[in-house]
């Protein structure tokens, strides 16, 4: 059974994770991902290789649902790399139903001739190899890509994220004048994506597309890091 030290009572040792993996995975792809190593957790998040990540899914449950789109963006706290960017339409193992299809908008013409998540995983870990992966509510982008490549290869698939509606959680959410908010009946402030980006000046996105959002995601965590804290600031204190 694997075992590795903690660095915090939350926080796991990636570097022991990943060396771990290497030496263990069957898989040549998750191999190579994990061989690249993770960054040192005292790395200054202004010198961190970044890398902005979307899921569109056909639901919420990634025991029920589907990935159905992947979108990609690398960066840093300095400047986003369009031209690196990318974008992939999957087909998902189940029908889509009409609900999903009016969310995001990924119609059944458009994935039947799609590949299967597999067929872009390799590439995916290339992309994401040796970057801190920075999302927008890891709760959905963990379990369903940990899935994705559980059907793939049988096996898991973690690393370290950063996830920038928690860092508004903290902010907006989990203060005393927040929970004075709700105490006095008063709605709590939105992290949505679309409404974290206003809280920063930054113009509004159509959003439910994996690109776009990725994108939307990277300004969002330059502005969060700009306001509220320091280049200098290791990666430990914002990945999960």
């Amino acid at each position: 059974m694997l075992s590795f030290r903690l660095a915090t009572p939350q926080q796991p040792s990636w570097d022991d994770y990943f060396a771990h993996r290497a030496e263990t995975t069957r898989d040549g792809r998750l191999a190579r991902f994990y061989g690249e190593g993770s960054l040192h957790p005292d790395t200054p998040i202004g010198e961190a290789p970044l890398v902005a990540l979307d899921l569109e899914t056909t639901g919420l449950d990634a025991r029920r649902h589907d990935i159905v789109s992947v979108g990609i963006v690398p960066f840093t706290l300095d400047r986003i790399a369009l031209p690196k960017r990318r974008y992939w339409v999957v087909r998902p193992r189940r029908p889509l139903e009409a609900a999903s299809v009016a969310f995001h908008r990924i119609t059944h013409d458009e994935i039947a001739d799609a590949p299967r998540f597999e067929a872009i995983l390799e590439t995916l870990l290339e992309q994401l190899a040796g970057r801190l992966v920075v999302v927008h509510f890891r709760h959905i982008e963990r379990p369903f890509l940990n899935a994705a490549v559980h059907e793939a290869v049988g096996e898991e698939f973690k690393f370290p994220m950063i996830d920038t509606m928690s860092i508004e959680a903290q902010r907006y959410r989990q203060t005393a004048w927040a929970r004075l908010r709700r105490w006095l009946g008063r709605p709590s402030v939105s992290i949505r994506l679309h409404n974290s980006r206003a809280r920063y000046g930054l113009p509004g996105y159509q959003g439910h597309h994996a690109l776009v959002d990725a994108l939307a995601t990277a300004e969002l965590f330059q502005a969060q890091v700009a306001r509220h804290y320091s280049p200098q600031a290791p990666v430990s204190t914002f990945w999960r």
